[in-house]
Formats: structure tokens, sequence, C-alpha cells
């Protein structure tokens, strides 16, 4: 009898539909990517070694105090049957600056030969880490150099990133990609339509986008190696003075703590205004954690997840943006007289780029990106802090199919990507106005709003871009 089973099995084998890997029997498409995908995962603590200031809500009065537990970015490269690679670093962070892609990017070309294209940061927006963004810690500073504090903050961070990826690359081992998605629930719209125009607060009826898109990077004896999962929603349940990775960070140290030796990676999508409802206490940070843990167990129990296939392709490029047009002096000058210190820091800001530029900007260059892998998948990485219109919007006219018998390539929308720099609006937000529209850039160096071209000029070069990538991977 066994005789006859071995030779049943070496028939199926020579025909294609089962191969035999070290500790398990593997579908000839799964053999088939162990020669189409190479990965590696890894970890990195990015904790803070001391209290400094911390990042989001402008109404802070004192640097941190100690930690819940630690902030880590977490590393993901993957490197297709012709050996193009990608670089995929998810972190506990407010956001991505210049300062610190730039130096990784350009390390990554010149010891690594990785092109900086291929380079995809993400941030987890947790309103509860380290303030890197040198100019605002210094405006925020109450006494000592704050700036100076994120500036070498920042550039230790460009080391251990470096260093870890250093350390990875000779690590590459098969792997086999797989996709799922699942549901979580405690994110809302935030913007409320009043009688006074859009408040801050539970918008029930709002748009909203809830999915939980899963990437399962296998090895060859089936255990996971990593799993990359995204959501839409603000990372702001808490507000306190520790340094804490809010949802998103909980929900990663569950899924770890369940599946040893898993690298579990947040990617922050396109929540720009929707919040985690309730809010407020650490525990219901936990249990939004668990919440969106469950969500990626459960895309993780789909017992016919779509196979992700190579080969890679990689697009990335700058889009023009618009600004409304800008205040007068004359208009600076009575915000600068408001009394209102954000108006003030803002005029006096503004006013300081009139003086030295000789006018105030009107456009600036924000960064895009988009990855395709094989057929299956196309990961579009949007800049700032992206609200939800965008995500439905690239789903829809880029053609998102999720099933795994579906032949469309699965759409998935990341924002917070690359850049953070504020709020990027769709057309519906910036003509709504409220804080996402408009009132949020008073926090920063830029004169306003954006123009109302600013969700077109988007658009128009994410296609680009994805014709572009598919074009890299698929050879069309």
């Amino acid at each position: 009898m066994k005789n006859k089973i071995h030779r049943y099995l070496l028939v199926l084998i020579l025909m294609g539909t089962v191969t035999v890997g070290e500790n398990c029997l593997l579908s000839a498409a799964e053999a088939k990517q162990q020669t189409e995908w190479k990965a590696v995962a890894a970890s990195v603590v990015i904790t803070p070694e001391k209290d400094m200031w911390m990042a989001g809500y402008a109404a802070r009065t004192e640097p941190s105090k100690g930690k819940v537990h630690d902030l880590y970015a977490k590393l993901l490269i993957l490197e297709d049957s012709r050996g193009k690679k990608l670089v995929m670093i998810t972190t506990d962070l407010i956001g991505i600056t210049p300062a610190l892609r730039d130096p990784i990017a350009a390390r990554l070309e010149e010891d690594f030969q990785i092109p900086a294209a291929a380079l995809l940061m993400n941030a987890s927006h947790t309103h509860c880490g380290p303030e890197l963004r040198e100019k605002k810690a210094s405006r925020r500073g109450l006494g000592g150099d704050r700036g100076a504090q994120a500036r070498v903050y920042t550039q230790e961070l460009v080391r251990k990133l470096v260093a870890a990826i250093g350390e990875a690359l000779p690590q590459l081992e098969p792997a086999v990609l797989k996709y799922s998605y699942g549901r979580a629930g405690f994110s809302m719209n935030r913007r409320l339509p009043t009688e006074n125009g859009v408040i801050n607060s539970p918008h029930p009826q709002g748009p909203v986008d809830q999915r939980v898109p899963v990437l399962m990077v296998e090895r060859p004896d089936s255990s996971l190696m990593a799993v990359l999962f995204g959501y839409a929603c603000h990372n702001t349940t808490l507000s306190f003075y520790q340094f804490c990775g809010d949802y998103a960070g909980y929900a990663q140290e569950y899924l770890q703590a369940d599946h040893p030796g898993t690298v579990a990676m947040f990617m922050m999508g396109c929540g720009g205004d929707q919040n985690p409802y309730p809010r407020r206490t650490l525990d219901l940070a936990k249990q939004h954690g668990r919440a969106l843990a469950n969500a990626v167990e459960t895309a993780i129990s789909v017992k016919q997840p779509r196979l992700i296939h190579g080969p890679l392709g990689v697009a990335m490029g700058d889009v023009e943006l618009e600004f409304a047009t800008p205040p007068t002096k004359a208009e600076l000058l009575r915000q600068k007289d408001s009394g209102n210190k954000y108006e003030v820091s803002h005029a006096t800001r503004l006013l300081e780029q009139l003086e030295e530029r000789g006018g105030i900007q009107t456009e600036y260059a924000f960064p895009l990106q988009v990855v395709q892998f094989g057929k299956d998948l196309t990961l579009v990485a949007v800049c700032g802090e992206t609200v939800v219109d965008y995500s439905h919007r690239f789903q829809k006219e880029l053609k998102s199919g999720h099933g795994a018998g579906e032949t469309d390539p699965i759409v998935w929308v990341a924002g917070y990507s690359n850049h953070v720099f504020g709020y990027l609006p769709s057309l519906r937000v910036l003509k709504e106005g409220g804080y996402e529209g408009a009132r949020a850039m008073i926090y920063s160096s830029y004169p306003g709003p954006f123009k109302e071209s600013v969700e077109e000029r988007v658009a128009a070069k994410v296609h680009q871009l994805t014709e572009q990538a598919r074009r890299e991977a698929l050879g069309d």
C-alpha cells in the first residue's frame, strides 16, 4: 500500500500537480512561485533613547514621559526572478520626511545598486511618536534646541535603517506571496456636515474604507516570514505623553505574538479623514489593535488566497500641485496680530518667506509611486495625509479585482507614503472645507489650501505611473 502511495505521488509530481518541499507538499503554482520570489524581513527598534518632543497635536506643551512599548521600523525586501528588488519600510512615526527618505534612497543606490524609486516608506501616523520634523520641533520647543534633537534622531534613524538593509540583503531566501483581505469596523468618517460647516466629529454616514488588505510572505516550509497589512484610519486613539504605536502598534504586537518568527508590518491607507472610534484611552487602543489583528487573522485563514506572481515593475515621479492664491502682505500682517498663536505662527513663516524669496510659493512637487506585481497586484503609494476618496477612486479606475479567481489586478492604495507634508484633500473635501480641506494648512509652512486641480493632477500622475510600472512588469 505504501509503495502505491509513493508511486501515485511521484506521478503527481511529474504531472506538475504537486511538488515536494522540505517539510510539505506544495501546489504546482506555489512551487513555481518559489523560483519567482526571494524575500527577507527585519525589525528595528526606533524608540528614542531619551524623552524628546512628540509629534502630533499642536497643543502639546512638554516632551514625552517614557514609553508604553517600543516603536519599530519594519523592513521587507522582495526580489523577483530577474533580480529586481523592492525595499518596503513601515514605521511607527508621524510621517516620512525628505530628511529621512532621501539619505536612505541615496545609500540604496550607492551601496546596493537599488534604484531610489524601489524604496517605499510608509508611516503609521501615530501621534505618540517622536517629532522628527526639525522645523516643527523648533517652533514647538519650550527651551533647548528641539530642532537639533529632531535632526539627531533622524540621522540616527537613517543609520539604523541603512544598516538593517545591509544586514538583510544577504539573507534573501525563496518565498511565496499570497493576498487576501479582511474587514475591521472601528474606523469612521470624522467630517460631520453642520449648519456652520464641516466639523471634526463622528459622521456615521460619511465615506469609509474598512477593508484590511493583507500580503502574506511565506517561507518554503509554509511558515509566515512576514505579513503586510493596511487600514485607512488615523492612528490617533491616544493623545498622551508616552511613546506608543497606538492601535497599529498593538495590532502588529498581537500578530507577532500569535505567529512567532513573523514580522508584522502595518501600512497606513487613505485615512486622512477617518478616526478610530471610540478614542482616548489605552484600553481602546488595545481593543482597536485586537480588532485589526483579528481582521488580518481572518485574511490569513482564507482557504483560497490569491497567489501574487512577478515580475516587479516600479515607477515613481513627482506631481506638481498648485496652491490657491496666497494671502497678501497686508492680510498676513493682520493675521499676525490676530492673537491666535497658530495664525500668528503661520503668518510669521509666510512673511519670512515673502522677505527671503520676494514672493510666496504657488506650487510644490510631491512624490507618487506605483509598484506592479506581475498581473496580480498594483500598489499605489500616495504622499501626504490622503483622504479616503483617493482609495475609492483608484480601486475603481484601476479596476481592482480582489477574489482569488479574478483576472483584474488587486489595487491597494496606501497613503502617508514617502513624504507626509500635510493633508492631501480630494476635490470634494476641498470644496466642503473644514480641517482637512483648508484649516490644517495653518500648522504648515504652505500658504493655504490647494487649488481645485489637486485631485485631477494626482489622478493623472497615478495613471501615468501605473502604465509605466505595468509595462515594466509585463513588457506590454
